[in-house]
């Protein structure tokens, strides 16, 4: 039994983002990223798993 082929994401775990559609919730941090599907904890919205077919998540730099 083979395992499933994971797509490889633009983001890593640890990377800062932020959701150009929802400049209110702020810095996020990725959590896990497998293929298009990232997890991202914001400062203003918490836990939010984005599509990055749909989103295009912008990297951000740390103050």
């Amino acid at each position: 039994m083979s395992r499933p082929v994971v797509d490889r994401s633009d983001f890593a775990p640890g990377d800062y983002v932020r959701h150009p559609r929802q400049p209110d919730w702020g810095l996020g941090q990725v959590q896990s990223a497998i293929g298009n599907r990232v997890t991202v904890m914001f400062e203003h919205a918490g836990k939010v798993l984005v599509d990055t077919a749909v989103v295009a998540l912008e990297p951000a730099e740390v103050d």
